[in-house]
């Protein structure tokens, strides 16, 4: 396997052999300044040139497919994203097949992909691959989400404020009861409680994430559930959920916010932290859907709002998404420091569809389309002025 600070491409000797590509596909790319099979870091260089049709035919899915695939390589992903992202080429790409972009919206539309009978199906594809890969990529937190860099050294120190903002921002107190909705590996449950002293309810949808974050979590008042959040039944002091909502799903908005208005008490606060949309979309990338996080959806600020709205007040909006960037880059290079261990497991081809999530997401938050909010919400009982956290 060659390896990304090794990578010196070259147009391939072959080049000339190769069928030229249709106009459409070099002008696309072209708009981004990016060329195929040029000299800068950020240029495809086709190795197949059945990639053509498989962009042509299948948009975004088939360009992440070829990827794997082996069709064509790029010596910095990451730029090749940023570009392309900025440019907004992709959304060009994905008009050129309208009848399959028309079956995804009216999929999303249509039928609710994040119903009680799906809930677990990310949990099994995705979280569930195996612990080892987390646990190479995370930082020793178990954080599988946006860190908080801002006078971080290094990412362990930015997750741990992260970690740390998210509790001052709760305003936790000893002895209080915490709920986790979507609490993975165990890092915050077990953060809150070490450092103030509450008890903690996590719930989870992969066994996987169960089985680890009990162990991190033993000897404290930590209890960790396999659990569909619609299941709840408790009054807890306050509610947090790091990095699930992308999960609920539209169709599920209402049904998530008065789950959490039933077990939040009257004068607790919740504390939700998800990445968001900068505009509001029919419809979510079909690679992304297929190979990493099956049935999500990426919230917009005016879905969050119009399901907030005469459930919660909003006492803070935060947004830190150009933090989730290098926090990306950072996994990427622990995951690829810890390749040679995983490779006999996982093979080649995991390789490039996991180097190809994290390069794509980070070219989508280095252009700003993604977004990374953290909003504090009360219920209007709470009488108390709240003090924004930063």
């Amino acid at each position: 396997m060659q390896r990304e600070d090794a990578c010196v491409f070259e147009p391939a000797d072959n080049a000339s052999a190769l069928q030229d590509p249709p106009a459409v596909i070099l002008e696309l790319p072209a708009q981004a300044g990016i060329a195929i099979n040029g000299d800068a870091p950020w240029d495809i260089q086709v190795l197949d040139e059945g990639l053509y049709q498989r962009v042509l035919a299948k948009g975004s899915l088939g360009f992440g497919e070829a990827y794997m695939d082996g069709m064509w390589e790029c010596q910095r992903l990451d730029q090749l994203f940023h570009r392309l992202l900025s440019s907004k080429a992709e959304e060009k790409i994905d008009s050129w097949s309208r009848l399959r972009l028309l079956g995804e919206i009216l999929r999303h539309s249509l039928f609710n992909l994040q119903s009680t009978q799906r809930a677990f199906q990310v949990g099994e594809q995705h979280y569930d691959i195996g612990n080892d890969v987390f646990e190479a990529m995370l930082d020793p937190t178990m954080s599988y989400s946006c860190a908080y860099w801002h006078h971080a050294a290094g990412l362990r120190d930015a997750q741990l404020k992260k970690l740390d903002m998210i509790c001052r921002k709760l305003e936790l107190q000893p002895g209080e009861r915490l709920l986790e909705i979507g609490c993975g590996w165990g890092g915050l449950a077990r953060y809150a409680a070490e450092h103030y002293g509450v008890e903690v309810v996590g719930i989870t949808v992969s066994k996987e994430q169960q089985k680890l974050a009990r162990e991190r979590c033993a000897g404290l008042p930590v209890s960790i559930e396999l659990l569909d959040y619609r299941d709840l039944d408790e009054k807890f002091d306050k509610v947090v959920s790091v990095g699930m909502f992308e999960h609920v799903g539209p169709k599920n908005h209402a049904a998530y916010f008065d789950t959490v208005h039933r077990t939040l008490k009257d004068d607790g606060l919740f504390l939700l932290h998800t990445i968001g949309s900068a505009v509001t979309s029919p419809k979510t990338d079909a690679w992304i859907d297929k190979y990493i996080f099956p049935n999500g959806k990426l919230p917009s600020a005016k879905e969050m709002t119009s399901a907030i709205e005469c459930r919660f007040l909003i006492e803070d909006w935060h947004n830190f998404g150009p933090d989730y960037d290098p926090t990306l880059m950072a996994w990427w290079e622990n995951f690829d420091t810890a390749w040679p261990f995983l490779e006999a497991r996982y093979g080649s081809r995991f390789y490039r569809m996991w180097k190809y999530y994290l390069m794509s997401c980070a070219g989508f938050f280095r252009s700003r389309q993604g977004q990374l909010w953290q909003l504090v919400l009360s219920k209007q009982e709470r009488g108390r002025v709240y003090r924004s956290v930063r």
